[in-house]
């Protein structure tokens, strides 16, 4: 089945973008697969080997594959016909989880992990979202997906105007900076009131605060992330038991993330 052919939902995009945010998300955009333009699709998977020819991914093997699956929902559920892309603002003052040793006082976390489980959170609503599109359109599937699948999840909100990936590569929005978590619903409907995509215009400008605070340099080159130099990378993804110490020495007390580039967003 081709998008064009997707049966339309009786539901209304308005309905379902209304509905997604009494459930808590942020941001709601809708995608007809029909109308995603092929040069974007080329433009980013060009990037996207660019950033893994020259090592960006570091150990993270798992980015070389399934590339072809990306840049294209319709590889990830056969009948997808549009893509429900949403946003949910994790932003909090909570401090850190205490630890009872006073000697790791100093010791902090990335805000995102500071809650519950993301995935779990983020899964949970969806269901809820598409349980309620199914009860009113009983021939209404969907795939949820919470950073659980092969996606390049923040092209796709900037190209869904949501935001645009600042020079820290992250997705700014406007309204809560880049303090979201991203999901989207995979949906074989198409609706009868979706609009073309406008891609959100790039607000950075001039500022270079996220590139200049980054104490690893691991932001150097503007809009790219070099994962050999993050945080972030060596604190969550790297599974040895000794930190290089050109990250060890600028660790700052982080243990679990970190979130500089984003405090120092304006």
């Amino acid at each position: 089945m081709s998008h064009q052919t997707a049966s339309i939902t009786p539901i209304s995009a308005e309905a379902f973008t209304d509905q997604a945010k009494q459930l808590g998300f942020t941001h709601v955009a809708l995608l007809d697969l029909a109308q995603l333009d092929a040069a974007w699709h080329d433009t980013r998977q060009a990037q996207l080997q660019q950033w893994l020819d020259a090592g960006y991914h570091a150990d993270m093997g798992w980015m070389t594959r399934n590339q072809d699956k990306r840049l294209d929902p319709g590889a990830l559920m056969a009948d997808t016909a549009t893509v429900a892309c949403m946003t949910l603002n994790y932003y909090s003052d909570s401090p850190p989880p205490s630890c009872p040793d006073a000697s790791t006082a100093a010791l902090t976390m990335a805000r995102y992990a500071r809650g519950d489980d993301y995935h779990q959170v983020l899964k949970e609503k969806l269901r809820d979202l598409l349980a309620w599109c199914q009860a009113r359109d009983a021939g209404f599937k969907g795939r949820p997906l919470t950073d659980s699948a092969p996606m390049m999840e923040k092209p796709l909100a900037a190209e869904l105007g949501i935001g645009w990936q600042g020079k820290h590569s992250n997705l700014i929005t406007r309204s809560h900076g880049s303090w979201v978590f991203i999901a989207e619903l995979l949906i074989n409907r198409r609706f009868a009131d979706v609009d073309a995509p406008t891609p959100h215009p790039d607000m950075c400008g001039r500022c270079r605060r996220c590139i200049d605070a980054c104490p690893t340099h691991a932001l150097d080159q503007p809009y790219v992330l070099d994962a050999n130099r993050c945080i972030a990378y060596w604190t969550i993804e790297y599974r040895g038991e000794q930190l290089p110490t050109h990250i060890a020495e600028h660790l700052n007390g982080w243990v679990f993330g970190c979130d500089i580039c984003q405090e120092v967003c304006p």
